[in-house]
Formats: C-alpha cells, structure tokens, sequence
C-alpha cells in the first residue's frame, strides 16, 4: 500500500529508488482517501512515472479518471482457496458470518438479520478483533446480545474447528460496508453454501462479469429516519464529516456540509449501513421491542420476510462455484502477473495521480457512513 502513511518515510524511499533507474511496479490494495485520513500523506506526490496495479476494477477506473494511462495500469485480481465442502446438506441450524468482527463488517446488521430467520435458527460470528479501537465496539455488541438474549454467538471460530463450522452451515453471510478485493463474495460458494446479505455493487461487479450470479443480495436496508434521534444523527453526521475533511485538508463550509447530509438522507429514510453503532442499536431495540416495526421494515425491505431464500439454490450453488473457482484459481492468477511483468519491463510510462480528484473519488457524501468514517463513540 504505498499510498498510505504507515510509514511516513515510504515515498521518500520509492522516489530514491525510481531516481536511481530502477522501475517501479506499485500494487494498491487500500488508499489513506477511502477512511483512513490518519494515514494520509499530506504534503507529498505520490510516485509518478511508474506502474501501478490494483486488485479490483473500481479502482482501476478511478485511477484512470485521476491519471494514469491504461498501459501503466493493471488489474490483478486476487486467488482464493476453496473452503472445505460437504457432499450432503447441512441439518445445522446456524447461519455463519465467517469474519474478524472490525467495525467496518458491520456486525449491527447481522444482528437485524438474525432477528428475521426462523424461529430455532441462529447466528453465529467467526472470530473477534484484534485492535483494540475496534474492540471496543464488539465487547459493546456481546453485552448487547446478552442484555436482548438474542440467538446470536461469538467467536464460533475459537471454540469449533472452522473446517466443521463452515461444512456444517446452513449458509453464510455478509454485511461488509466496504472492501477491498471482496473475499466474502466468492469462498462460500466454493464450502457449497449460499452467500446472502450485503451487496457491494462496485466490488461485485467485476465477480459478475465472470458469471457469478449475486443478484439476490440486497444493497441496503432502508429504515425511516424517525427511528433514530434525527437531531442527534444530523448533528452527529455533520461533525464527523467535517472532522474527515479537516483531516484531508479540506474545509467545506457550513452549507457545503448541510447539503452534504441531504444528500444521505433519501425520502426519511435511511440506509442502516451509513449509521454508527448507537443509532444502529436504537434501530434494533425499536424491532426487537415492537412487533410492528419488524412488519413494517419488511414491508419497506421485503427480502427481510425470507432471510437467506434463494430460488433454484442447487443450480445456484453449481453455476456460482464452477465460475468462481474456473476464474480466481492459481493458474489464471499466474498468466496474468507474468503478462504484467512483461508489460512493466517493456513499457515506460509517463503519468501521475491527481489526488485531489483522487479524494473527490471516495470522500462521497451520500455514501459517508458513521461506522466507516468516525471514531467509535460507545
């Protein structure tokens, strides 16, 4: 990641190296400008004249639109390892988000979906965090749980061999509000399990251009504004989002911001994934304590009456699993990285990133989510 401030002498090093003639090949899996404003170089360019490769075409068609030419461009999609399958279907009673719970999975979510599946099913979470700003907010969520007596548990990965917790799964489950190469979206097809919940639309689309079928994810859940404390979350979304542009050295006035928040709110609604923490679980208490919410949520979403349902889910299963392992296997990755290679020593470019446009690109208001952007505020 080359682009991202972990190491505040990195560019330093690479433009010594460039100035000495050797060519560089760049390869960029997140950026400081997609939430990470505390890893942002401030006062330097990033390397021009140089190669650059991402892993999936969002960013490549956001590169280009700051740039970089085509010829110095490159898409390297990433390779996955099959989960371990099981011939005959499962009897569990489980849904499975295989994940370390960091804030930005969206495990708020997963908890409203648990309270839609059928009565004597249940969800469970892989694995905790490891850092302890996201932490916090899973301790928050376990009380949660607890305090709801909710059919939800955690750390299945800890406690069960994650062979066995995959075969024997009902399904599995996604609710990420952001990613990079978009793992989740193809391993369970290959443990011969139905992936449902959260779409990613930019992320997915290079998976569907390969003939992988997702179309029965949803890409957000709609939930009328007056289920929140809307003062709360206006105020809330404002000094948020102007604290992210200050820390991209930006500063939008005040009616830059208001507009700002106009463009996420759409007709009293609101998408759950754009709230933090607090306002998720005051949505989650309203549902859990008022049987009409619940009715009145899956009128407004109606995938919530059948959680996981797909149409036709062996053929599904089938069509999904060929083309994901016929397309994200090791000898496709490898004919690739070697044409790359060659295009890198046999081709110089001249080029470089615009990367006020390159901020533009992914510091967008209607899609600027609480639990993405800001601290945890418990």
């Amino acid at each position: 990641n080359p682009t991202m401030a972990k190491n505040r002498n990195f560019l330093k090093i690479l433009k010594t190296l460039q100035s000495s003639g050797i060519t560089l090949f760049l390869q960029i899996h997140d950026f400081a400008e997609d939430g990470r404003p505390q890893a942002y170089f401030h006062n330097e360019t990033y390397p021009m004249d140089c190669h650059y490769g991402v892993i999936n075409s969002r960013d490549y068609n956001i590169l280009l639109k700051c740039g970089l030419r085509p010829r110095g461009l490159h898409r390297i999609f990433n390779t996955i390892t099959p989960l371990p399958r099981k011939d005959r279907n499962s009897t569990a009673d489980y849904v499975l988000y295989p994940v370390r719970a960091i804030r930005r999975k969206n495990i708020g979510e997963a908890l409203l979906l648990s309270l839609f599946l059928p009565d004597g099913e249940s969800l469970r979470i892989s694995l905790p965090p490891n850092s302890p700003m996201d932490l916090e907010s899973y301790n928050d969520w376990k009380r949660f749980v607890k305090t709801h007596r909710l059919a939800v548990g955690f750390e299945a990965g800890i406690h069960n061999d994650f062979s066995d917790l995959v075969r024997n799964a009902k399904s599995m489950i996604t609710t990420s509000i952001t990613e990079g190469f978009g793992f989740t979206f193809l391993e369970p097809w290959t443990a011969g399990k139905v992936l449902w919940g959260r779409k990613l639309p930019e992320i997915c689309h290079d998976f569907e251009q390969t003939g992988i079928n997702l179309d029965h994810l949803y890409s957000s859940i709609r939930i009328p504004l007056d289920w929140i404390n809307p003062k709360a979350f206006s105020a809330r979304w404002q000094t948020v989002f102007s604290t992210v542009c200050r820390g991209f050295d930006l500063h939008p006035g005040d009616n830059d911001i208001r507009q700002a928040l106009d463009a996420v709110i759409s007709g009293d609604m609101i998408d759950f994934g754009l709230l933090d923490e607090k306002f998720q679980q005051q949505v989650l208490v309203r549902i859990i304590s008022d049987k009409s919410a619940r009715q009145k949520l899956i009128r407004i979403n109606p995938f919530l009456a059948g959680p996981g349902y797909v149409e036709n889910s062996s053929e599904l299963l089938r069509k999904n699993r060929a083309a994901v392992l016929d397309t994200y296997g090791m000898s496709g990755y490898t004919d690739n990285l070697l044409k790359v290679y060659r295009k890198i020593i046999e081709t110089p470019v001249s080029h470089r990133i615009d990367r006020k446009l390159l901020l533009r690109c992914f510091l967008q208001p209607h899609r600027f989510s609480l639990l993405k952007w800001s601290a945890y505020a418990g």
